[in-house]
This record gives C-alpha cells, sequence and structure tokens, in this order.
C-alpha cells in the first residue's frame, strides 16, 4: 500500500470516529431517551402515577412521607416516597438518608427509595435521577445490596 493510501485510510477512519461523536451515536443517549421528563406535583400525584396507594408516615409542613407497595411490571415492591416543601429540605433530608446506604430515585422536591430494581423501573415512569447511597456504614459491605428498610 502506498503512503498516500495509508493516510487517506487513516484519514477516513478519523473522520468516521469523529462523525461518529458528533451525531451523538451510543448508549447514552439511547438512556436519556428512554428516561421520561421528571414528574412533578403533590406525593398523592406523583403516588398515582405508579399506582400506589400510599401509607402515609409523616404529613408535615416541610415534608410529606409514605410507604408505597407496588405489584406492577417494572417496579414491583416496597418503597417509601418523600415530597419536599423546600429544594433545601429535600437536599438536607437525602445528605442524611444517604448514609444508611440504599437507591434513590430524585426529582424537583421528591425522592422515592427503595430496591435497585424498584427504584430503576419507578425512574421509567416518573423520571428523575437515579442516585446510590453510601457504603461506609456497613462494615460487611454496601446496604445496597438489599432493601432501604432503615
Amino acid at each position: 500500500m502506498s503512503l498516500t493510501r495509508k493516510r487517506l485510510a487513516g484519514s477516513a477512519a478519523c473522520a468516521a470516529a469523529a462523525l461518529l461523536v458528533l451525531t451523538g451515536c451510543g448508549s447514552a443517549d439511547d438512556a436519556e431517551a428512554a428516561v421520561p421528563k421528571t414528574a412533578t406535583g403533590t406525593l398523592e400525584h406523583i403516588a398515582g402515577e405508579v399506582g400506589c396507594k400510599p401509607d402515609m408516615q409523616t404529613d408535615a409542613d416541610t415534608i410529606r412521607q409514605a410507604l408505597c407497595t407496588n405489584k406492577d411490571g417494572d417496579f414491583d415492591g416496597k418503597f417509601v416516597l418523600a415530597t419536599f416543601a423546600t429544594d433545601r429540605g429535600q437536599a438536607e433530608w437525602l445528605s442524611g438518608a444517604k448514609d444508611y446506604g440504599g437507591y434513590y430515585l430524585v426529582g424537583r422536591k421528591w425522592v422515592a427509595v427503595g430496591e435497585k430494581k424498584t427504584v430503576g423501573g419507578l425512574q421509567g415512569t416518573l423520571g428523575g435521577e437515579m442516585q446510590e447511597g453510601s457504603a461506609h456504614m456497613n462494615p460487611g459491605g454496601s446496604h445496597n445490596d438489599g432493601s432501604h428498610s432503615g
């Protein structure tokens, strides 16, 4: 192969790679496309989006928290759903809660907490950002291998 052909082949390969990067081909875009717009509303509204009749545990001005149980497809399982009056209240709650491990689906002024499979399934309906709690509280390993039962 002549030097010119080698250069052309190399340039074509670089151009093809650049085209893939610039056009956004890849699984990251596919994953983002699968996550719906993040849900908003009251605790009851968000719970209703996933077929949960909330069992209210805390009903205060700053936080409302309920237990939910679903037996519906991707998000079978129990989870905690909490809504907050302020972004700061949500951030403070998350900061403390994450020390206990678990999986968190975080939306604007709401959080769902449960097993990875359950929270991942909820994300397909509610949108939001999946976050993982800390593993440092469990000397034998991460709490995140099981449920977030407190």
